[in-house]
């Protein structure tokens, strides 16, 4: 149970900002190409709960990753929804690779802080619990951007090849938007995509982002999701 309650309190917070972020990006600019609609419904806010998906968050402790109920948002709006669609659903993973930099940054000064001089003993007794959730912070954005930018609709990657294709090329391939998230399913938990390819994409970006701080990332995140 002690274990439980530690992983909770590490992962909890990176994890509900990342994810929630993540969604508001995808409202924000489509706000700003000329759809209102999640403004309209309230969901242009960082208060996780407009956006918690109880199994999406309950999926982050099982298996590392998990998602927020979608922003809504009417193509038909945007000014030029076919380009614009590219902006909309880059958005998201753009916004989690910021994070990932970001806590990276403060994962690596918090580092230089608690090695320092004696005098700062009292202040890592706090950056301690810190620099385990910069560590998670630094991997679930890092995870979040790599897997949406899988190429298959729903996921954003799928929406920027729409966005990218000829319109005849871009209608046939969004059909398939109805059985995308069997499609990933298929292709994360029963073929080689994960290991072959997200993960090594994955081990590469933590270890330019965090550096020296990389090692702790890994042994944070594999504590996590044992």
């Amino acid at each position: 149970m002690e274990e439980l309650i530690l992983k909770i309190s590490i992962m909890l917070v990176p994890a509900l900002f990342a994810i929630t972020c993540h969604e508001v990006s995808h409202g924000y600019v489509a706000y700003r190409f000329g759809d209102p609609t999640a403004s309209s419904l309230g969901r242009l806010t960082l208060n996780p709960l407009k956006h918690l998906d109880i199994i999406g968050t309950l999926m982050v402790f099982l298996v590392g990753i998990g998602w927020a109920k979608p922003v809504p948002v009417n193509f038909s709006n945007l000014r030029n929804p076919k380009r614009d669609m590219i902006w909309v659903a880059v958005a998201g993973p753009v916004t989690n690779f910021i994070l990932a930099v970001l806590s990276a940054i403060a994962l690596r000064l918090a580092a230089a802080i608690s090695f320092g001089d004696s005098t700062v003993l009292f202040l890592s007794l706090i950056l301690k619990p810190l620099s385990l959730m910069l560590a998670f912070s630094v991997y679930i954005n890092l995870l979040l951007a790599i897997f949406n930018l899988i190429p298959v609709p729903p996921l954003d990657g799928g929406r920027v090849v729409v966005g990218l294709l000829p319109y005849r090329q871009a209608a046939a391939f969004s059909r398939i938007e109805p059985y995308g998230m069997i499609i990933i399913i298929v292709l994360v938990f029963f073929t080689n995509l994960f290991s072959y390819v997200l993960a090594p994409l994955l081990e590469i970006s933590v270890n330019i982002l965090a550096g020296p701080q990389s090692g702790l990332v890994h042994t944070v995140t594999t504590f996590l999701m044992r």
